[in-house]
């Protein structure tokens, strides 16, 4: 798949992430995970992000990356994008960037450098030196301290032809604004704020037409239900899912740090597909929230 070929296929419908499974040892369960990759698909997203945020990309060594990339590949048919998270610092990142390419991905997620701050130029280095590595197509990944500006953005997309999509986590609906409409089509735009489905219609309207959904991973048809009427604008129905369910669920998320990723997994353990633990540093849902989340979840499956 080219990476245009990519772009085009990722804007057709909802983008998801798998979460990572481990067994109660925190290894990586390979069986498992592949069982979930392939529910996950028999429902129909656009894209399947392997080894990204929500799949604890950060918590994986380089063996069990190639594994978890691989992996998503084989469950997945031809036509079915797989992207595969890439990041930290710049020779460790173009390392995994052919890694994943070794491994049939069809693309890359590339997330901002590992801790440091950098200023625009220095960002701009570190993505056209990534994807002058690898022939996949690399969606950039704007959040935290890798953000770019719209003209570091435009100088990237005259320099590296297959840099062709921007997935923004920072929430900053000017500059969202100023790139779409300084960059028009060269870039396809996914909103991967979290738990997207707060920010879908609004960014819809400036020209996000796809997003990632965590829920995804355990409410695959409400998941699909909620975008299908993002995509017909119909508000009375986005703002009844909202109240009913997405905002609740968010109200459990935001009671802790990081419990963006471990939600998720409970809210596969709440259905009955076990999803096992976070790995550290993370944390497990208390009892009382599962509790919470699976009367949440109850009404919905």
């Amino acid at each position: 798949m080219t990476p245009a070929e990519m772009a085009k296929r990722i804007v057709q419908g909802l983008l998801s992430f798998p979460v990572t499974l481990f067994d109660d040892h925190l290894d990586f369960s390979e069986p498992r995970y592949r069982a979930h990759v392939s529910w996950m698909i028999e429902h129909q997203p656009s894209a399947i992000f392997a080894a990204g945020g929500t799949g604890e990309f950060f918590s994986l060594t380089f063996e069990e990356y190639v594994r978890v990339v691989s992996a998503a590949v084989s469950e997945a048919s031809d036509s079915l994008p797989i992207i595969a998270g890439c990041g930290y610092g710049t020779r460790a990142a173009i390392q995994l960037a052919k890694a994943a390419e070794d491994a049939g991905a069809d693309g890359l997620l590339l997330f901002p450098p590992y801790l440091v701050n950098a200023e625009p130029a220095g960002l701009v280095c570190h993505v056209r030196a990534v994807c002058a590595s690898t022939g996949l197509g690399v969606i950039y990944y704007n959040r935290d301290n890798g953000v770019l500006t719209d003209s570091a953005l435009e100088e990237l997309c005259r320099d590296c032809p297959n840099l062709v999509g921007f997935k923004d986590g920072l929430g900053d609906v000017e500059l969202m604004t100023r790139i779409c409409a300084r960059l028009g089509d060269r870039l396809v735009y996914v909103c991967g704020l979290p738990t997207a489905e707060t920010f879908a219609l609004p960014y819809m309207e400036i020209g996000v037409t796809t997003y990632s959904s965590a829920i995804f991973n355990f409410l695959p048809q409400f998941a699909q239900s909620f975008y299908a009427a993002v995509r017909e604008r119909n508000r009375p129905a986005i703002l009844g899912m909202l109240r009913d369910f997405v905002l609740p669920y968010i109200a459990i998320r935001n009671r802790r740090k990081g419990y963006a990723v471990s939600i998720v997994k409970a809210g596969l353990n709440a259905i009955g597909r076990s999803a096992g633990p976070v790995r550290p540093p993370l944390t497990d849902l208390a009892s009382s929230e599962v509790e919470e989340l699976k009367k949440l979840i109850a009404d919905r499956h």
